[in-house]
């Protein structure tokens, strides 16, 4: 492999360091290659994007980085280092004692990793208490700083999440992944399933919170044009391997590996129109709809000049 489109991949001042990292399943067939010797880093205050198309591994990768891996899929080969500690080589106890604290994760369709039982109060005091020994009283006024964060009014702490939409939901997913001020947040297609004008509102809370806070971003999505707006560096997977790593311009005007390329030209430009149709005028889809519309007009001139 060309090894050109990598340069950017490393960081001067990382905050978690991915070495050679293999993830694998086991088949009835033999073991599949989910990941592949994948290396990044991800900077101290960075927003990293890791995009390409579903099943390339990059929800793969998210579970490597925090071990929440299960059977059949395992972690073959490779290291990952956050600060001084390599995650692969850390107990089960040490690991569960990093995660929510150090490194939390804002999941897959998170609008619906709330639990429908328990009231938004119930949650987040779940998580201080078990985390940081807070008290209700002390776990309550936390919780309504991290709802100010995420412009929800304070006075929804004690409601369920089904009353609320789903962007509030979603703000509320991240609010609770800032609860224990982690040094990395992993956030797995945070926008899916939102509308457009939810997805702009998400992403610009998203990237407040990090001014204000500091902390690191691994965002993952398929959408690189989504993507390409947030992030300070992008790396393309593809078949479990990473492509191209490089700044967000230089991604989106001057991509190198020719996937790149191709996932760019997979999105529709607004600015391409059909010399054939004015604006207002509909395309037809067949031969049939086109004798219709021309029929429809002629007798539109017909009846204008009786």
């Amino acid at each position: 492999m060309d090894n050109r489109p990598l340069n950017d991949a490393f960081h001067p001042d990382p905050i978690i360091r991915v070495r050679h990292l293999c993830v694998d399943y086991i088949t009835d067939n033999g073991d599949f290659e989910a990941v592949k010797s994948v290396s990044f880093d991800i900077g101290k205050g960075e927003i990293f994007g890791l995009a390409g198309e579903s099943g390339c591994g990059k929800s793969t990768i998210a579970f490597a980085l925090n071990r929440l891996h299960k059977p059949p899929a395992f972690i073959s080969g490779g290291s990952v280092h956050f600060d001084e500690h390599d995650l692969l080589k850390l107990s089960d106890n040490e690991i569960r004692a990093l995660r929510w604290s150090e490194i939390a994760m804002v999941f897959q369709s998170a609008m619906n990793s709330l639990n429908p039982v328990l009231s938004i109060k119930e949650q987040f005091c779940d998580v201080l208490r078990h985390h940081k020994g807070m008290s209700d009283a002390q776990a309550q006024d936390r919780a309504e700083k991290l709802l100010d964060l995420v412009n929800i009014p304070r006075e929804r702490l004690s409601e369920y999440p089904h009353q609320f939409s789903g962007g509030m939901r979603q703000r509320l997913v991240i609010a609770i992944a800032l609860s224990l001020n982690p040094k990395l947040i992993i956030m797995d297609e945070p926008t899916t399933a939102l509308d457009v004008v939810v997805q702009r509102e998400i992403l610009q809370q998203i990237y407040q919170l990090r001014e204000e806070f500091g902390f690191s971003i691994l965002f993952i999505t398929h959408d690189l044009a989504l993507m390409s707006q947030l992030c300070h560096r992008i790396a393309i997977m593809r078949h479990g391997e990473i492509v191209e790593v490089n700044t967000s311009e230089r991604i989106r005007n001057a991509p190198q590996h020719p996937y790149t390329k191709k996932l760019w030209a997979s999105f529709p430009n607004i600015h391409e129109t059909s010399t054939h149709h004015h604006q207002g005028d509909s395309v037809p889809r067949n031969a049939q709809e086109q004798q219709h519309l021309s029929s429809v007009k002629q007798n539109q001139q017909q009846g204008a000049s009786l």
